[in-house]
């Protein structure tokens, strides 16, 4: 307060705000998290600071974020400082991001990795696929698994080499998913049969057959037009003319038979 003694006295009042940035607190907030698909996951983020921050958490990819307390019209953050995420699966996968601010530059944020586990699980387009010798076959199996699956191929039973020259073997992969490619080079009679495709963690196995048969070419050469099915006679027809057949047999039989005792 600035004071002059005069009569009557004058003075001025004046207030200090003493402002802190926001600052997020490394031991309550949560570390990096690793979850079983399915678990229920809560992620802390302790903020402090003067006047009391906000808090806010998003997705760092951008994605929406799994839950239904949405505080914006994108749907894309959640205010509060725990964020409660219910049965989570691979989509909830990801880095997400505890943002405090108070009005007070800068606004600080933390990075919080969700890590989940889950068995593998193969998904196949293409389960019966025909090809002629010669020709180049590629097959192909979808795989998701975390952590990281082992993925291999084999022709009926037996393991497929990296080596063996018949066939190129390839994998892209993309997070937790893979796309496991074979290409058959030249197909033969030894590359027929079938085929599974087989992924493997810690959690499980599972695998996933494909079925590649031969197109012979005398099948493609028949044209089913030359066959009249109008002429064709049907069961009971059949079965008529043979029980004709056989009477006129046994009557040929007995006309014999006569013919002898005459004579």
């Amino acid at each position: 307060m600035c004071q002059l003694n005069t009569d009557p006295m004058k003075s001025q009042t004046a207030y200090l705000d003493v402002v802190v940035p926001p600052d997020i607190l490394d031991y309550p907030t949560s570390s990096d998290q690793v979850a079983r698909e399915g678990a229920n996951v809560s992620l802390r983020c302790a903020a402090h600071g003067v006047p009391t921050p906000t808090v806010v958490w998003r997705k760092e990819a951008g994605d929406l974020l799994p839950t239904a307390n949405f505080s914006d019209a994108q749907n894309t953050s959640v205010s509060g400082a725990v964020l409660h995420l219910v049965k989570v699966s691979r989509l909830h996968m990801g880095a997400y991001l505890c943002i405090a601010s108070n009005g007070v530059p800068p606004s600080v944020s933390k990075r919080v990795m969700l890590v989940v586990h889950f068995p593998p699980i193969m998904t196949i387009q293409n389960q019966l696929v025909g090809a002629k010798e010669s020709d180049t076959v590629y097959l192909d199996c979808h795989s998701e698994a975390f952590p990281r699956s082992i993925n291999y191929w084999t022709i009926n039973d037996q393991i497929i080499s990296q080596t063996d020259k018949r066939f190129e073997i390839t994998a892209v992969e993309r997070g937790y998913e893979v796309d496991m490619k074979l290409k058959i080079k030249k197909v033969g009679r030894n590359t027929f049969g079938t085929y599974s495709c087989i992924s493997k963690n810690s959690l499980g196995d599972t695998d996933g057959t494909i079925k590649l048969y031969s197109l012979s070419g005398k099948f493609e050469e028949m044209q089913y037009n030359d066959v009249d099915f109008e002429e064709t006679p049907d069961v009971s027809e059949l079965e008529a003319l043979k029980r004709s057949d056989g009477v006129r047999n046994n009557v040929h039989v007995l006309l014999i038979l006569a013919l002898l005792v005459i004579s």
